[in-house]
């Protein structure tokens, strides 16, 4: 008798295809470096020119700004670099390929997300020294702000890395792609208190719209990582409403999965 190997399962092709990303990731040492350093030459940048007292004794705008930031690259990293990304496999027919393995849709989406999950860590690394080197920011000394950072971050990448891939399919070019995802991301970042710090200097009807977002709500969790507990007096609500991060990113992990699902496709052609 001739034995039959069995194929893995969704999650070991997700394993498998997570570490042919991160390999195609690292090969291409253009992406890499724009993709580490945009978010922390912005920081820089912005930190220094923006850097000065706040409502909040103790806490800078640089120090405010850069916690908001390091929220922010993760998302540079997962909805903006999958999402792009997405859109060029596509249109050059790299996922066609794919499509003609036994690799199911899932197992592409959680390879994704490990290779979002590897790069958002080095960048949240990177980040955060940066900002501890130039504008005094200090790691957390307690436990429950580590177990935040934590969380915060892994539904802020299956989030945002969900989201990433269901913009992929919005246009048919990867141009297309790179204009939407740029816009959509740039204003937000405007307009969750990326930029303009503290948030509470922001027009209240725009955080109002930023609050549907993911964005405002990773930058909120992560300034309650980095920021003394008196600075949650420099949130829209007075305090940093940690419930409800969690409430919102799970909400948009779910909402993400359903419209990846609904909206990922292998080509461009029409059916």
């Amino acid at each position: 008798m001739t034995a039959t190997l069995a194929l893995p399962g969704t999650f070991g092709l997700g394993l498998a295809r997570g570490g042919a990303e991160l390999r195609q990731f690292f090969r291409n040492k253009e992406q890499v470096v724009f993709t580490f350093s945009l978010p922390a030459v912005l920081m820089i940048l912005l930190g220094s020119i923006l850097d000065g007292p706040t409502g909040q004794p103790g806490v800078s705008a640089g120090q405010l700004l850069a916690a908001g930031m390091i929220g922010s690259g993760i998302v540079s990293t997962s909805f903006n670099s999958v999402g792009i990304g997405m859109a060029a496999d596509r249109e050059m027919g790299a996922l066609k390929r794919l499509h003609g393995t036994p690799m199911p849709p899932a197992s592409y989406f959680i390879g994704k997300m490990i290779m979002v999950a590897v790069t958002s860590v080095a960048q949240t690394v990177l980040m955060a020294a940066v900002a501890m080197l130039l504008f005094g920011l200090q790691l957390p000394s307690d436990p429950v702000k580590w177990l935040t950072l934590v969380w915060v971050l892994l539904l802020g990448i299956v989030s945002c890395t969900l989201l990433g891939i269901s913009i992929s399919s919005l246009t048919r070019t990867a141009t297309g792609t790179v204009a939407v995802v740029q816009l959509v991301y740039l204003v937000l970042q405007f307009i969750s208190g990326v930029f303009v710090t503290p948030i509470t200097h922001l027009p209240k009807i725009m955080v109002d719209i930023a609050s549907f977002f993911p964005l405002k709500w990773i930058c909120q969790g992560f300034r309650s990582v980095f920021l003394p507990a008196d600075a949650a007096t420099q949130e829209m609500a007075g305090s940093w409403e940690l419930p409800m991060v969690a409430l919102v990113l799970v909400a948009w992990c779910v909402a993400g999965l359903v419209l990846a699902r609904l909206t990922f496709r292998w080509t461009n052609e029409k059916p």
